[in-house]
């Protein structure tokens, strides 16, 4: 799957359009913010918590989600991240996400593992959904390792409708893979219907591999890795499934992209982005407070202005007149080869 990975996103651009759910709803601000209280944490593998976030007092009722949704958390400390909501959508009186501690991370992970307990009181926004399960009769459910937050209702979703469905959850080792015990309940439920498949037991699978569970003519959803969400997208077009849905849990790697720089404002202060990393990652290192959410182009929380230059709008957020405000989501967005964007900040 590595090999498969390190090819380039240019050679399936004809394929992604195949394969793209059709007329995803476009992308649209997030509900008004709302305190929430951490009602219940609960360790779920190794480096992975839930927690349930409910009204203080647990009576109140909350908007309802589909799966597929993701809140907006906002941490103590002002970052803000998204996760996908991983419960029963049903349950109108909590909230549940499951956080991977992740070492390399913005810090946002590690806040939640350590900072936040029982009974604190956090803000959400949300519920908003980028990865709308549409519930076709014969479904192929692929999770890796956290992955599985977003699949896990929509496989409930396909039980309950008494679609066509399979489901595998790949991850390095069993104690790495979460919520063992629900999927070892839907698996009795439903035998047949669900795979695990550690690494350490069974060897990393191939996308081709995987994509082979399809039913003929079904669609597939992904949830992971980059590499397994690249294998996974590279091998569709041998497969029989009709559509392919994805959705990434960290920003996909450059591949096309140009140096340019980025001037901050007034200060005459200019920052080289390499063609490898994004916009964001250098202005978070000169600006450190700069917020940031998805890094995938669709929250908008890092938004900035531009007063000068031309940008190469990557984003799923913005719309026309927006752009043409000189509003840019420098997360995904980037610039010419050789272009200045002067910023405003």
């Amino acid at each position: 799957m590595q090999k498969l990975a390190a090819l380039s996103d240019n050679a399936v651009t004809a394929l992604a359009r195949r394969s793209a759910p059709p007329k995803r709803p476009p992308a649209t601000g997030m509900p008004a913010i709302r305190e929430l209280v951490v009602a219940a944490k609960h360790h779920e593998a190794e480096d992975v918590v839930s927690l349930r976030l409910a009204t203080p007092g647990g009576g109140g009722i909350l908007p309802p989600w589909q799966p597929g949704a993701h809140i907006e958390l906002h941490l103590p400390s002002g970052r803000h991240r998204q996760y996908s909501l991983c419960g029963d959508p049903a349950d109108r009186y909590g909230y549940r996400i499951a956080v991977r501690r992740t070492a390399n991370g913005g810090g946002g992970s590690a806040e939640v593992h350590d900072a936040l307990g029982e009974g604190m009181r956090v803000a959400i926004a949300g519920p908003r959904n980028a990865f709308p399960f549409a519930a076709e009769a014969s479904v192929l459910l692929l999770a890796g390792g956290i992955g599985i937050t977003p699949i896990l209702p929509m496989a409930r979703e396909a039980a309950r409708r008494g679609l066509d469905w399979t489901l595998v959850h790949t991850g390095r080792s069993r104690g790495s893979m979460p919520f063992a015990a629900e999927l070892a309940e839907l698996a009795a439920a439903a035998p047949g219907r669900v795979s695990i498949r550690p690494d350490d037991e069974s060897g990393v699978p191939e996308a081709a591999d995987l994509l082979s569970l399809s039913p003929a003519a079904g669609a597939v959803y992904c949830c992971g890795p980059a590499p397994m969400i690249d294998g996974v997208r590279h091998a569709f077009g041998g497969s029989r499934a009709s559509a392919l849905h994805f959705e990434r849990f960290a920003p996909p790697p450059i591949t096309d992209g140009h140096p340019f720089e980025l001037q901050l404002g007034g200060t005459g202060r200019v920052l080289p982005v390499p063609s490898g990393r994004s916009a964001l990652d250098v202005l978070h290192e000169a600006l450190p407070d700069m917020p940031f959410s998805c890094r995938q182009g669709f929250c908008g929380t890092c938004r900035v202005r531009v007063a000068h230059g031309h940008v190469d709008h990557r984003d799923r957020r913005l719309t026309a007149t927006e752009r043409a405000a000189g509003a840019m989501l420098p997360c995904v967005s980037r610039a010419p080869e050789g272009e200045r964007l002067v910023l405003e900040v």
